[in-house]
């Protein structure tokens, strides 16, 4: 197993009032599986991927990456485990405008100590595995959204990593560049063998992991594979779309009720408003491709 998961919280302390994120959350992820990990905003979804990664630690329960317990890691552990067990690749891509994309990628081996020599080896490497040899000088302002997801991506593999943890890789950029950014990801997961967990709210950004994970309050709810589309059958990628749809639907009513008592002015109502119902047309969407009529 590459990360096993037993009973875990997550407890936030905002002033006097505690929030649980996790709520004795179980999962288990092979060595060399690619897993998408969905669920509504505030489910916990980010919470676990920081905990698995060493960027927080966990209430109670247990976490083990490959051989490595995270409770009884020390501060200074935790941030050797970070770089050389775990590569990151966040939504917002944390790249540093005023160095190139090489530079960019070196960066990670530089806090490890790797040689010169080795580093540019590596570099060189990587920027042919993400494809971007030609953009290898440029600085992330003269590329495009897609090219500094993948020069992140890139970053995330410096130090060989066996685990990588990507939120919301292709949140801020559009359907072309999601797409290529998802194909480079399926790309490292089958050509080198790295474990991924990814967290998306994209249903077809989902669909191209062995399993699809669905968290909701803390726990997970659903474990299914892609391939699965019968609606009718319980655990199947198209349940899944299904259940979350009849979610956002109680939400919306849920919106009204609380907009028509006078708990939220009209600009946050139609905030939320309008982003539920792009949610749940994109899944709508994914449902009828699947050819699930709903």
């Amino acid at each position: 197993m590459a990360v096993v998961v037993k009973d875990l919280v997550k407890i936030y302390k905002l002033g006097r009032i505690e929030v649980q994120a996790l709520r004795g959350l179980e999962m288990t992820v092979d060595e060399g599986e690619m897993i998408s990990l969905i669920g509504p905003s505030g489910s916990g979804k980010t919470t676990l991927l920081n905990i698995i990664g060493g960027l927080d630690r966990a209430s109670a329960g247990y976490a083990k990456v490959y051989d490595t317990e995270l409770a009884g890691l020390s501060p200074s552990e935790l941030v050797e485990f970070r770089r050389s067990t775990v590569g990151h690749v966040f939504q917002t891509m944390n790249l540093i405008p005023t160095l190139t994309a090489a530079e960019n990628i070196e960066l990670p081996m530089v806090a490890l100590g790797v040689q010169k020599a080795k580093r540019r080896d590596r570099v060189s490497e990587l920027v042919d595995v993400v494809g971007l040899r030609e953009r290898m000088e440029h600085k992330p302002g003269e590329m495009s959204g897609g090219e500094q997801q993948r020069v992140a991506l890139a970053a995330a593999l410096a130090n060989d990593p066996k685990l990588i943890l990507a939120d919301e890789p292709t949140g801020e950029l559009d359907t072309v560049n999601a797409r290529v950014v998802v194909d480079y990801l399926s790309k490292v997961n089958r050509e080198l063998g790295k474990t991924i967990i990814m967290v998306t709210h994209d249903p077809i950004v989902a669909r191209v992991a062995h399993r699809i994970l669905r968290i909701q309050d803390g726990v997970i709810k659903t474990d299914a594979a892609p391939m699965g589309i019968d609606a009718s059958s319980g655990g199947t990628y198209a349940s899944m779309l299904n259940g979350r749809v009849m979610e956002i639907d109680d939400q919306l009513l849920q919106l009204n009720a609380e907009f028509k008592e006078g708990n939220m002015t009209g600009d946050v109502y139609v905030e939320r408003q309008t982003s539920l119902k792009q949610t749940r047309q994109v899944l709508r969407e994914e449902l009828h491709r699947l050819g699930v009529v709903r």
